[in-house]
């Protein structure tokens, strides 16, 4: 099991530049519970992920991971907390082939999935092991994305569109990894456009409107708002 860590982030602001995106989001994860942040596009979702990464240099407020403040922390110190991000648009090595894909993020302690569990969880990639990242499908190079990071040993996963524009199939093997993030007890916080995905997957999910939380639905309660659902995402 990891030593999975909880996530608190309190009157979040972030910008780019002059520009205004988040206006004082908070969350509250503990460890081991995956969530999603829903909402339409330029909600501020995504900007939310890069923030608790440090990968946003303009920021107000606190971000706490396992009750430690990194507001102020580059992105390579909340890396070596544990914390894992996986941008939507996957950061594959072109010139690299799979394996060596794998073995380049350093490692954060032990804990992590070895290469042939991997290659278990995503038969796809042991095939195409010695395929270039540039000869990959989308599917592949998204799988590749998250197989990364399960390496590495981190305990907090951020992942950002870990399914989009992918066929039914492969959107099932990416199902597969994150309800087996879930069964260690890492934590997950994922941004989906596809609901009905992340319906089976997520404990709880956050509505995000223009930079900030407006509503968290348990998923017990997603039948019941699924009207209101729809109108939060536009459907």
């Amino acid at each position: 099991m990891a030593d999975a860590l909880s996530l608190a982030i309190a009157d979040l602001h972030a910008f780019y530049g002059d520009s205004h995106v988040l206006h004082g989001v908070s969350l509250d994860i503990p460890a081991g519970e995956c969530v999603t942040i829903i909402g339409r596009n330029g909600a501020g979702k995504t900007t939310t992920l890069r923030s608790i990464m440090g990968l946003i240099q303009k920021r107000t407020g606190s971000i706490k991971i396992a009750g430690q403040d990194v507001i102020a922390a580059p992105p390579e110190k909340v890396a070596r907390l544990g914390v894992a991000y996986v941008p939507e648009e996957r950061g594959i090595y072109a010139t690299l082939d799979v394996t060596e894909n794998l073995l380049l993020p350093r490692k954060v302690n032990d804990r992590g999935m070895s290469i042939d569990d991997i290659y278990a969880l995503f038969p796809n990639l042991k095939e195409r092991r010695r395929s270039q990242g540039t000869r990959l499908s989308g599917g592949e190079q998204q799988m590749l994305a998250i197989a990364r990071v399960l390496r590495t040993g981190a305990s907090l996963f951020l992942l950002d569109e870990p399914t989009e524009g992918l066929a039914p199939v492969i959107v099932q093997q990416i199902g597969k990894a994150i309800e087996l993030m879930k069964s260690q007890g890492h934590t997950i916080v994922l941004v989906e456009q596809n609901f009905r995905f992340a319906t089976k997957i997520a404990d709880r999910h956050y509505v995000m409107e223009r930079g900030r939380i407006i509503d968290m639905i348990p998923r017990a309660e997603v039948a019941a708002k699924a009207t209101q659902i729809q109108q939060y995402l536009g459907i």
